[in-house]
């Protein structure tokens, strides 16, 4: 088992219940091993021509590569945002035991 095998999804949501709501559905349905929530985050970003400044919460999902596309579905689906942050980074290494963990849980 190699780390390449695996991503970590970063995905803003606007509180805290969103994204509980959210990371306990991946997790329910083994999309993602585990998720793990950030308190607020102050995001700066230009959207529709507007510079904003909004607190938000980060969510860290930690999943196998090839569950990305049924994760982006699922979040597309049910986030309240018209345009929701969904990006993966792909891990170069990682603890053993923690990489086997995560692939019983999500298979």
């Amino acid at each position: 088992m190699e780390a390449s095998e695996f991503i970590v999804i970063f995905s803003t949501c606007p509180s805290e219940q969103v994204a509980m709501d959210l990371a306990l559905q991946l997790v329910e349905k083994k999309l993602a091993a585990g998720v793990s929530i950030l308190p607020i985050v102050k995001s700066i970003y230009v959207w529709k021509g507007e510079t904003r400044i909004d607190d938000e919460v980060q969510l860290m999902i930690k999943t196998q590569r090839d569950k990305f596309e049924a994760i982006s579905a699922h979040i597309n689906k049910v986030h309240p945002y018209e345009l929701p942050e969904v990006v993966a980074v792909s891990l170069t290494c990682g603890l053993s035991p923690y990489l086997s963990w995560i692939n019983k849980t999500v298979e």
